[in-house]
Order: C-alpha cells, then sequence, then structure tokens
C-alpha cells in the first residue's frame, strides 16, 4: 500500500495528545531513521524521558512510547527510529515527510534520568541500537557534568552505519552552546561493532569483562558501586543480562521515588 501523508483534520487533539509538525527526517540507513518535530511552549521534559508519538489509524490514535534525543533547550523535539515493514505503526511513520502533522503526549517520564541515581563520580550509559536515544538528551545537558566527574557513553551495534549521531559524538559534542567546554574534559564516547571490522569489536559485555570499557576513564577497571552509576537502554535481552550483572556486583536498581546506582526504563523492558 502507497503511504499518503494524512491531513491535519484527521487528527483529533486531546487532554493528553498534541498535534505537532514534523520539521525534520534523516534516513541513516534502510533500517533506521530519525525525525524532529515542532515543540509546543508548555512542552518541558527532563533529560532522558520519554514520549508518546504516534498517527490516526482508523479514527483513533495509534501511539509508541519515543525516547527524546534533542538537548532539553532545542526548540524541536527529535526521535530516532528503526523501520519495520510490518510494525503498525512504523510502517508508517518511516514515510513521514516534512510538513507532515503527528500526534506527540504532552506528558513525557521514565526512569532513564538523573534524579533516580544517587550521586556518584562516574556515569556508565551503556546502549544498543535505537537505546541511545535518551543518552543524546543527557549528554548535551549541563547538569549532567555538573552531577559526575566523568560520562562514558556506549553504543553497540551490528554494523558501523547504524552509529547514530557518531560524528556530533566522536567530536566531543564539538560546537555544543552548552556543554562544548565540560564535554571535552568529561565525555567518553565508546562506539563498537559486532558484525563488521570496526576500531572497537565486541558486546558490552565482552568490553566490560576484558576492561576496555574503562580505558578511557581514570578509576578502576571495573564497575564499583561506590563511584560508579548505570543507565541501561536498548534490547531486552542486554537490559537483563547487565542489570543481573549489576546486581551481582551490589548495584541496587533506582526510581524516581527511590534513587539508586543503576537504572532501567521498564516502559520499554516489560
Amino acid at each position: 500500500m502507497t503511504y499518503q501523508s494524512l491531513a491535519h483534520d484527521a487528527f483529533v487533539p486531546s487532554a493528553a495528545l498534541a498535534v505537532e509538525t514534523v520539521t525534520r527526517v534523516h534516513h541513516l540507513t534502510d533500517r533506521l531513521f530519525s525525525f524532529a518535530v515542532s515543540r509546543p511552549a508548555s512542552f518541558r521534559f527532563r533529560s532522558g524521558e520519554f514520549v508518546m508519538v504516534g498517527l490516526p489509524n482508523d479514527g483513533k490514535p495509534l501511539l509508541r512510547a519515543y525516547s527524546i534525543a534533542s538537548p532539553s533547550y532545542a526548540d524541536e523535539l527529535e526521535f530516532l527510529s528503526v523501520k519495520i515493514e510490518d510494525g503498525p505503526l512504523t510502517s508508517r511513520l518511516r514515510h513521514i515527510q516534512v510538513g507532515d502533522p503527528v500526534y506527540l503526549g504532552k506528558k513525557p517520564t521514565g526512569t532513564l534520568v538523573t534524579d533516580a541515581l544517587v550521586p556518584g563520580r562516574r556515569l556508565f550509559l551503556l546502549s544498543t541500537g535505537t537505546g541511545i536515544a535518551p543518552f543524546l538528551s543527557l549528554v548535551r545537558d549541563p547538569d549532567v557534568y555538573a552531577q559526575f566527574v566523568e560520562i562514558v557513553l556506549v553504543h553497540s551495534v551490528r554494523n558501523a552505519a547504524d552509529l547514530a549521531f557518531r560524528d556530533l559524538l566522536d567530536a566531543q559534542l564539538a560546537g555544543d552552546p552548552l556543554v562544548q567546554d565540560e564535554a571535552l574534559l568529561q565525555f567518553h564516547y565508546l562506539p563498537t561493532v559486532t558484525r563488521e571490522p570496526f576500531r572497537t569489536q565486541g558486546r558490552i559485555a565482552t568490553l566490560v569483562e576484558d576492561g576496555r570499557l574503562f580505558e578511557q576513564t581514570t578509576g578502576p577497571r571495573r564497575f564499583d558501586p561506590e563511584t560508579d552509576r548505570v543507565m541501561l537502554c536498548g534490547s531486552m535481552a542486554m537490559i537483563k543480562d547487565h542489570a543481573a550483572d549489576l546486581e551481582a556486583r551490589g548495584f541496587v536498581e533506582g526510581s524516581n521515588a527511590k534513587p539508586g546506582q543503576f537504572v532501567i526504563e521498564r516502559a520499554f523492558v516489560g
């Protein structure tokens, strides 16, 4: 079926949903794309949170939770998405164009926020695939650099082409209006690829085991629950495996109600 952009009158705003306009679309690969939408003046969020995004479907909103990838000060809200041919939403969302309307939830939420962590020294952001999205917001938040001495963003993908925002991160956020100077000293980016040659190869678990994950940082070449804080976002298998590993090391999972030493986004894990 050929995709046709929906007219604005097909969208019905509500107390929970606004109707916003697509401002940018970037197809990174045949499996991955990013898009940005206009930001309501009243929309506020904490770095790391997610919000519902969607399209009408037989007169009803078809929605999915998307982590906000843009920094909290941005005029637009950016999202990262996979392309799924038979996905109820992504099979249509992948065809959106600049100027198209989309639904946007009015209440962002989530646990991948620094409020859910107790104070620490090193912050490790471990991601696979599109799980990097909330961390793209966090690493551009000045408050994160004030709370932690070092921030390490690990992104594991199958192929190098899937390393979204690689140029920005490789450059240590050079040119960022708020964190450029702090990132130069405090931010470390570790991309790793599992299915083709790359400067770093292997799954995150392997990098933890052999110490490569800690090479750019000061401190021990292992996770230390006394000083390290960890956020996990990505595949369900990765999250469950690393959450179990962290708990075995003495880490306690945190939440907005009770901060801990590591957090996951349970809304995505189930």
